[in-house]
């Protein structure tokens, strides 16, 4: 983190201030109620700079004075700061092959709303699904319960291969999308609606599930963590010493085309993956085949088909259960080839693996008993995650609040007066 004098000139200083703008707020979330004179000490900047930049970040609506501290025996007491999380959203986005989600949240990663909307992503288009997810975007900005708050940003996840830094869609098999500029095309939308010069940020799916479990999920602050996504398709989204993995070119993460087997036909067009063997699609063709339909499984069919086969299972059929049994052993050796490459503290089930976790856990850890190399698996537990169909959407917001956290978000307006 940047702390100095500016080496050069404007441009120069203004990425020294803005770096050490996010230090002091990321202090204050961490230490407060805490004081400047604290917030000096913790940052090692003075005490002049840290009134500076308490000063913007309160005319910003990031911080607030809440009182003096309690009273000491020696020198005035310091006037003690907090986050305003009354003043800024950020609002994530997901478009997933059967639903859109929206989560927004305060500066304290509070969840202010969540909505969960079934679409039919494949078949309506990236073109298509642009325009519902600015549309979900604009109803969210004008929903009474983000009244006078200001947009930090919006993030969009994707289930695919994605270039970040430009918003593009390189590749998402399950939606059949390839090439799509989302970002542009979000702005274009976004800016007819009114919705202008916000930050717009697209991600994998999986690499902000795991942003989300790391930041908020029952195992919040585990440094070595896989989310795996659980929809019709499945990604990995992992953390190294609390760092997202991304690989060279950013296309890290997709655990659901290792190859395990010589059969069946994956979507990505290659055979024996394990999406193909132990997605969402495989376990419902395999657990309620009178259910579904020869061709793809679209729209609110897959909530549906997941549901049957949860209800199946709990009355104990038989065939279901052995289909889930089967898919929870393809993931176990999937999920062990994970853990032997990163050793982790945790690996989430995400998404509809949630539900179906009760009879896919069991064997899961099986196979990972089996195949992992370290003695107790590397200290690994395999378990559910507690944040459902909500994830990619709550990590896509968090990961807005840590950008500015980190310096790399430009503040937000100044509230009036």
């Amino acid at each position: 983190m940047l702390r100095g004098a500016p080496a050069g000139g404007p441009a120069d200083f203004q990425t020294v201030r803005e770096s050490n703008l996010g230090l002091v707020l990321r202090t204050v979330r961490e230490r407060a109620p805490c004081s400047r004179a604290e917030v000096a000490a913790a940052t090692r900047l003075t005490k002049a700079t840290v009134s500076s930049l308490v000063a913007d970040l309160i005319a910003h609506g990031l911080v607030r004075e809440i009182g003096a501290a309690p009273a000491r025996r020696v020198g005035r007491p310091g006037v003690m700061l907090a986050l305003d999380e009354r003043r800024i959203a950020a609002v994530g986005l997901e478009v997933n092959v059967d639903y859109l989600t929206v989560v927004a949240v305060d500066l304290a990663e509070r969840e202010l709303l969540a909505r969960h909307v079934p679409f039919d992503a494949g078949a309506a288009g990236p073109q298509a699904a642009a325009e519902r997810l600015a549309a979900l975007a604009g109803a969210t900005a004008a929903d009474p319960l983000l009244a006078d708050r200001t947009l930090l940003g919006v993030s969009v996840a994707v289930p695919g291969l994605i270039d970040s830094p430009a918003g593009v869609v390189t590749d998402a098999p399950n939606l059949r999308w390839r090439g799509f500029p989302l970002r542009d095309r979000l702005r274009e939308l976004l800016g007819a609606a009114g919705l202008t010069g916000m930050p717009l940020l697209v991600d994998n799916d999986a690499n902000l599930g795991a942003v989300a479990e790391y930041r908020s999920g029952h195992l919040a602050h585990t440094l070595d963590l896989v989310y795996l996504t659980g929809e019709v398709g499945i990604g990995a989204g992992v953390l190294v010493e609390g760092r997202p993995l991304r690989g060279s070119t950013g296309y890290g993460g997709e655990i659901g085309h290792i190859p395990l087997a010589r059969d069946p036909l994956c979507g990505c067009g290659r055979r024996g993956c394990l999406e193909a063997l132990a997605g969402i699609h495989a376990i419902v063709r395999r657990a309620v085949p009178d259910l579904v339909p020869a061709g793809p499984i679209t729209g609110e069919r897959v909530a549906a088909a997941v549901a049957a086969t949860v209800r199946r299972a709990e009355d104990g059929d038989p065939g279901v259960r052995r289909a889930l049994a089967e898919a929870g052993e393809w993931l176990g050796r999937g999920v062990a080839t994970l853990v032997n490459l990163l050793n982790p503290q945790a690996v989430l089930l995400g998404g509809y693996f949630v539900p179906l976790a009760p009879w896919l856990l069991p064997p899961c850890a099986a196979q990972l008993d089996a195949h992992v190399i370290a003695p107790e698996r590397g200290g690994c537990r395999v378990e559910a995650s507690r944040l459902g169909l909500t994830a990619a959407a709550r990590g896509g917001a968090a990961a807005l609040v840590d950008a500015l956290d980190t310096g790399r978000l430009p503040l937000p307006a100044p509230r009036p007066g």
